[in-house]
């Protein structure tokens, strides 16, 4: 019987399954709750970013493409869009060895700050958003350097934000998408799903 002859409780009966198909198709589950899922999600960008190449599987692989070449595009569309500004500065004066440098003021030790100008870049509106919205889905990096000696003192923080903005974003500047590439190497063992490796183009 044509659709247009049932009562209209009976169609919207008819179109639930429908709209939940479609509702399930608008990305895959990989197995885990909603929580477990974004932080997945939100560790493989970070490290796909960060080390501009991973392994994972394809299923995750094609979640994650979404992702970051969303990032990328809005990385691309503001990496120009910043002012530049002179500020002053008080910096912490400190000595051959690093260390900072103290004056004795009424009987008490305090650190001795010298008056820097500097230059930085400060975002208009849309960037200042679009860096909002990139640290929601992206974690911070602590880079830790390998040799023992002087590890703490050299050991930094990496704003992986910044680094789309500086270092990904020019590369993309005349492209329009396609800013990834998936690789497959494999099905994996144990499982035999199968393995990508997953790399900025």
């Amino acid at each position: 019987m044509p659709k247009h002859l049932y009562s209209k409780t009976e169609q919207a009966c008819m179109d639930v399954p429908q709209m939940e198909e479609n509702k399930m198709a608008k990305y895959r589950k990989l197995s885990r709750t909603s929580d477990q899922r974004k932080a997945l999600l939100r560790n493989q960008v970070t490290n796909l970013l960060y080390h501009g190449k991973i392994v994972t599987t394809e299923a995750k692989a094609k979640e994650i493409r979404k992702i970051a070449e969303s990032l990328i595009a809005m990385a691309v569309r503001e990496k120009d869009n910043f002012e530049t500004v002179t500020v002053t500065a008080k910096v912490a004066r400190k000595d051959a060895d690093g260390k900072r440098v103290k004056e004795v003021v009424d009987g008490k030790k305090v650190t001795v700050y010298d008056e820097v100008e500097k230059t930085i870049k400060k975002d208009r509106p849309s960037r200042l958003h679009a860096r909002k919205q990139m640290n929601k889905v992206l974690y911070g990096v602590t880079e830790v350097p390998r040799e023992t000696a002087g590890r703490k003192k050299n050991t930094k923080s990496v704003d992986v934000a910044q680094k789309l903005f500086d270092e990904v974003a020019p590369k993309y500047a005349n492209r329009n998408g396609g800013y990834t590439r998936i690789v497959k190497i494999g099905p994996r063992k144990g499982d035999a799903a199968m393995q990508v490796i997953i790399e900025l183009v």
